[in-house]
C-alpha cells in the first residue's frame, strides 16, 4: 500500500550494492530540511557540491555530492535531493536510515517515485507502463519499443485524439443548447473528423503490441525426418538444445530456444520430422509438428517444395549443402557455414514488420481494449444526427481515452503496476 502523498520519501535509486558509487534520492517537501540536517546548507539548484554526510548524532557516515532539484520541474513534481556517495551497503544503509529518521521522511515503496511523477502530472499511465517495459526489457526490439511509450509517444497520439474529440464535444453543446432556435440553430457536422479520426485508430490498432517485443516471434523449423533441422536449430541457438543422430524419429517433441538474432527476439522451435508412422509417442510429435507449424509466424521448411506448408512467411531450405550438391531452396552447411548469415538475415527482415518498431507506438493488451472502446463509440456517432446522443457517444470516447493515459477508473491497477518496480523508482 503506497503511504501519504505529502511524505517525503527515500530510497537506493541506483543499482544493487556494494558498488562504486550509490545514488540515493529523496523526494517530498521535507526534502530540503533532511539536507540540511545531514549534509548542510543546501547547494544551489542542479549544481553538485561535496559534503559531509552525518547522522543525529553528528557522527560522519560519509563525503559524498548533493544535488538539489527544486520542483516542480523535477521528475517526481517535487523538491528532490540526491545524494551520491560510496556504494558499500553500511554507507547506504546508514545514509537511508538518517534522512528516513528526519521529521515527515520515510522509506519509499515500490515504484512510488514514478507513482508521484504521474499524480503530478510528469508524467501519464502510458508512460509509466513503458519504464515498466523498459526495466524489463531483455532485447533491442523491446528496449527501442519501450523507450519510445515511456519517452511520450503514446502520450502524444492519446492527447492529441482528446484535444479533437473535446472540441467536437464543444461544438455538440452549443449545437444541444441552439437547438430550437427558428433558423435550424447551430450547423454541427462532425462525420469528416470522425472519419480521419477513425482512420488515425485504425493505423494504431493495426500496429504490432507491444507484448511481442517481449514474447518475439515464433520460428518454427519443420521438413521431414533426418533433413536436418536440429543441427540447424544447434547452429542457429550457438550450442548443442536439439539431440541430431541419423536415427528417423530422434525428435518427438517440440524443443523450444529462445534467442536473439541481430536483436530481434526469436522463439527457435524444433519438430519431429513429418511423416506417417505406426510409432505411437513419434505420431505425437507428428501432430505437435504440424500443429506448431500452424502457430508460427516464421517457417524454415527442409523438405521439397511440392510438399511445403501454406505459409505467408516460409524460407525453403536445401540442407545439407556440404553433402548434397542438389535441393530445393536457399543452400545452408552447417557444417561449412554456408548460407546460414542468409537465413538469420532473412529472418529479421521478416520479423521486423510483426515486432513493435521503435517509429510508431504500440498498444499493449489493456489499452487496445480500450482504443478499441473509443473506437466503436465513434462509429456510432457517424450513425446519428441528434446532438444530444451524438455527445454522449463523443464523451464515452473520451473517456475510454482517459483510462488508457490514466486519468480515471485505474487505481487497482496502479497498485499492481507499480508493485513491479523498484522501491528506487
Amino acid at each position: 500500500m503506497i503511504g501519504t502523498a505529502g511524505d517525503t520519501i527515500v530510497a537506493l535509486s541506483s543499482g544493487r550494492v556494494p558498488s562504486a558509487i550509490a545514488v540515493i534520492r529523496t523526494s517530498g517537501p521535507a526534502a530540503t530540511a533532511a539536507a540540511a540536517a545531514v549534509a548542510g546548507p543546501l547547494p544551489e539548484p542542479r549544481r553538485a557540491s561535496l559534503r559531509a554526510l552525518r547522522d543525529s548524532a553528528g557522527a560522519l557516515i560519509d563525503r559524498g555530492l548533493v544535488v538539489f532539484f527544486p520542483g516542480p520541474d523535477t521528475a517526481t513534481g517535487e523538491d528532490i535531493v540526491e545524494y551520491q556517495c560510496h556504494g558499500s551497503k553500511a554507507v547506504v544503509e546508514a545514509l537511508i536510515a538518517a534522512l528516513s529518521a528526519q521529521p515527515a521522511v520515510r522509506r519509499a515503496e515500490p515504484g512510488e517515485f514514478t507513482r508521484r511523477a504521474l499524480t503530478n502530472g510528469r508524467i501519464d499511465l502510458t508512460q509509466a507502463e513503458g519504464l515498466a517495459e523498459l526495466l524489463d526489457a531483455e532485447n533491442e526490439v523491446q528496449r527501442r519499443s519501450a523507450l519510445l511509450r515511456a519517452e511520450g509517444g503514446l502520450r502524444r497520439q492519446v492527447e492529441e485524439w482528446r484535444a479533437i474529440l473535446l472540441a467536437m464535444s464543444a461544438e455538440a453543446e452549443v449545437a444541444i443548447d441552439y437547438a430550437d432556435e427558428e433558423d435550424g440553430g447551430h450547423a454541427f457536422d462532425p462525420a469528416d473528423r470522425i472519419a480521419a479520426l477513425l482512420a488515425s485508430i485504425d493505423l494504431l490498432l493495426r500496429a504490432p503490441r507491444v507484448e511481442r517485443a517481449r514474447d518475439g516471434v515464433r520460428l518454427v523449423v519443420a521438413g521431414p525426418p533426418n533433413a536436418g533441422k536440429s543441427s540447424l536449430v544447434n547452429a542457429l541457438a550457438g550450442e548443442a538444445r536439439a539431440i541430431v543422430t541419423h536415427i528417423p524419429g530422434t525428435t518427438r517433441d517440440l524443443i523450444e530456444v529462445p534467442l536473439s538474432i541481430g536483436g530481434v527476439p526469436v522463439t527457435l522451435v524444433d519438430t519431429a520430422g513429418l511423416r506417417e508412422t505406426g510409432d505411437t509417442v513419434e505420431a505425437i510429435g507428428v501432430d505437435l509438428a504440424r500443429g506448431a507449424i500452424g502457430r508460427s509466424d516464421l517457417l524454415l521448411w527442409l523438405g521439397v517444395g511440392h510438399d511445403a506448408p501454406d505459409h505467408p512467411r516460409l524460407l525453403q531450405i536445401a540442407s545439407k549443402a556440404d553433402l548434397e550438391p542438389r535441393g530445393d531452396g536457399l543452400r545452408v552447411s552447417v557444417v561449412s557455414g554456408e548460407g546460414l548469415d542468409e537465413v538469420r538475415a532473412w529472418i529479421i527482415d521478416q520479423a521486423l514488420p510483426i515486432l513493435p518498431s521503435s517509429e510508431q507506438p504500440g498498444l499493449n493488451a489493456r489499452e487496445a481494449i480500450l482504443v478499441e472502446d473509443c473506437r466503436k463509440a465513434l462509429e456510432r456517432a457517424q450513425r446519428l444526427g441528434d446532438p444530444v446522443m451524438l455527445a454522449e457517444e463523443l464523451r464515452l470516447a473520451r473517456a475510454s481515452l482517459d483510462q488508457v493515459s490514466g486519468h480515471s477508473g485505474v487505481d487497482s491497477l496502479l497498485d499492481a503496476l507499480f508493485g513491479r518496480f523498484c522501491l528506487g523508482k
